[in-house]
């Protein structure tokens, strides 16, 4: 964030989450308060997940594989409107969304209640710089091989969700 724009500010929530006032995003981070995400996955015709890598000048984890997008929601935003602005602002793609899961504020996710949204698009997608330094599509199972060799390299709301995925679809195959 440049000097010039304006600081971002959040809604602070509850372990419910329940919206308890609204924090400039220096204070949510420096005071490590409870706050929202959205991440989106955006899955090709081929079943192939996008993944990018964070630019080298994030806050948070640069250099790490995530999520196709994903990032705060504003204050009083909804996760699927937040979901959708970041589809385009950081690959420049619109479609359809569809709702998969919430998992709980916590440490190890940033004290992100985290929303997962999905879609199917083969649009070509156009990444913000700022936002990302590399994207591929890949099978969920390379992405997995991936996560297992070398977990570090992704973000840690990333592999939580990840793992919640593979979980859910285990538990769908074997029904």
């Amino acid at each position: 964030m440049s000097s010039a724009e304006p600081e971002e500010w959040f809604d602070v929530v509850d372990e419910q989450d329940n919206v308890l006032r609204s924090a400039p995003r220096s204070e949510v981070h420096g005071q490590g308060l409870l706050h929202r995400a959205s991440h989106i996955w955006v899955f090709n015709s081929s079943n192939e997940l996008l993944i990018h890598l964070r630019a080298a000048g994030k806050e948070e984890e640069p250099l790490k594989w995530t999520s196709s997008a994903a990032g705060h929601l504003a204050a009083g935003e909804s996760y699927a409107s937040a979901a959708e602005r970041e589809l385009q602002e950081e690959l420049g793609l619109q479609a359809e969304l569809t709702y998969l899961t919430k998992l709980p504020s916590g440490p190890e996710i940033g004290y992100e209640h985290t929303a997962l949204f999905s879609c199917v698009c083969d649009d070509p997608p156009s990444p913000d710089p700022r936002e990302i330094a590399e994207w591929k599509f890949a099978p969920l199972d390379t992405v997995r091989e991936m996560l297992e060799a070398e977990p570090q390299r992704f973000t840690n709301p990333f592999r939580l969700l990840f793992f919640w995925y593979l979980q859910q679809n285990l538990n769908t195959e074997k029904r």
